[in-house]
């Protein structure tokens, strides 16, 4: 995701900078929490179980990770929706309309984050409010799904786009603005091959 919004946003060197230094910060907090040992971060429950079970205080900060990778999101949602309503208008704005390749981010952008969402908070609120017995049980579903999920932006992606190596970039002329797809020269593709 923060690859697509780099493009959208023009391969802006300053965002680039900002959004390696969030990341830097937010995967910092959460490796702390992640890997701080504790002696007493596993309960062990006789009955042949392999789920781990966390103490609470294990729990939370595990917990963490997942909101660092929440408030990641989050970020690239935002700049996504500004740069998009900054091109757009606010008006303009469609999840329907898939002309362009920023349609097409702007459309998978918002998909994904809403699934993630939905996936995310309940995966976060078993670590901080759940049972010893269901903390972090989403871990594994939430995973699958992001997974999942990014995968689908990638293929719509390449889906809009992929028009093979014989291309020439494409001007949007209702928005007056350089498109970040492209369309294929046939006259040149079949002339290069005589």
């Amino acid at each position: 995701m923060a690859i697509r919004t780099y493009a959208l946003y023009g391969r802006s060197k300053r965002l680039l900078t900002w959004m390696i230094l969030i990341m830097v910060t937010l995967t910092a907090g959460a490796s702390v929490g992640v890997f701080r040992h504790s002696s007493s971060n596993v309960i062990v429950w006789s009955g042949g179980s392999c789920d781990e079970t966390y103490t609470a205080a294990r729990a939370i900060r595990l917990g963490m990770a997942w909101v660092a990778l929440f408030l990641f999101d989050l970020l690239i949602f935002v700049l996504t929706v500004y740069k998009t309503c900054k091109t757009r208008g606010l008006l303009r704005l469609s999840l329907v309309t898939r002309r362009n390749i920023v349609d097409v981010i702007f459309h998978d952008g918002v998909m994904y984050f809403g699934g993630m969402t939905l996936i995310n908070l309940p995966n976060i609120v078993t670590y901080y409010c759940g049972s010893p017995v269901t903390r972090g049980n989403l871990t594994t579903f939430t995973s699958c799904i992001s997974v999942t999920l990014i995968s689908r932006l990638m293929l719509n992606l390449h889906k809009s786009i992929g028009t093979g190596i014989f291309s020439t970039p494409v001007q949007d002329e209702d928005y007056s603005l350089v498109v970040l797809t492209t369309r294929v020269d046939v006259q040149s593709a079949i002339s290069s091959h005589h």
